[in-house]
């Protein structure tokens, strides 16, 4: 729903946004990331690994490292092409731009899907110790986080000639992969209970790459701004306030 809220701009606004809003935008969506990753998954993995003592941090590196190399091999299996570059990542393919740009996007979006399905899973066994106030918090912020992004991939691809509907429709379809990523990891989940604090890291690794690799370079690009880095923390503080105090 953030995702298609955010694309539907294409039908209100007449230009293409600003860098310095782009770049505001990605810096506020790579701080909810930031922030969700530790409040929302990291911190409750090593939380439910309590028992292991001194070694309670080993599931939550093997779990962060498990996701940095899933997104890792995505980004060299999946031709994509990031917003402010023109050079195309992974295999070669003959896909038009727009539909590279799509995919970079959809690949921003699978860790996140995995991240609230994992978070629900854990409040749905009523074992791991996830409130539902810190899932609704971690959804809410994925969210938020959600509608400057389908705003940022839509007004770009009207920009390049392609109808305001289709603009629209391919800002919502990189989106639509979330509730198909959170479904599977929900069944996925269920079956593996005990791998639990292994599976929330597993997501804040795969975030932490998208934060690292796509959307600092994004917000960081082009002439010196501290508008980036400025909403990057006020991101990271909205999605820290709401994990603490719905929790």
């Amino acid at each position: 729903m953030g995702t298609t809220l955010g694309s539907a701009c294409v039908f209100f606004m007449r230009k293409e946004l600003s860098v310095n809003v782009q770049r505001s935008l990605t810096g506020f969506a790579a701080g909810v990331m930031a922030a969700a990753s530790i409040w929302s998954l990291i911190i409750p993995a090593m939380e439910q690994s309590a028992d292991m003592g001194r070694f309670s941090f080993l599931p939550a590196v093997t779990g962060f490292w498990a996701g940095i190399l899933f997104l890792l091999l995505l980004d060299h299996v999946i031709p994509h092409l990031h917003r402010l570059s023109n050079e195309m990542e992974g295999p070669s393919a003959k896909f038009r731009r727009t539909t590279m740009l799509v995919l970079a996007v959809t690949l921003h979006n699978i860790p996140e899907g995995m991240a609230v399905g994992i978070v629900y899973a854990g409040l749905m066994s009523g074992q791991s110790g996830i409130t539902e106030g810190g899932a609704l918090a971690l959804a809410l912020g994925i969210a938020i986080q959600n509608f400057p992004e389908g705003a940022i991939i839509s007004m770009p691809l009207k920009s390049e000639g392609i109808s305001r509907l289709k603009a629209f429709s391919l800002g919502t379809l990189s989106g639509a992969v979330e509730p198909l990523g959170m479904g599977i990891t929900m069944v996925a989940s269920a079956l593996i209970l005990p791998a639990m604090p292994y599976l929330l890291t597993f997501a804040a690794g795969a975030m932490i790459y998208v934060v690292v690799e796509d959307l600092i370079p994004e917000m960081s690009v082009g002439e010196h701004s501290n508008l980036g880095v400025i909403f990057f923390s006020v991101g990271f503080t909205v999605m820290m306030a709401l994990d603490v105090a719905l929790s």
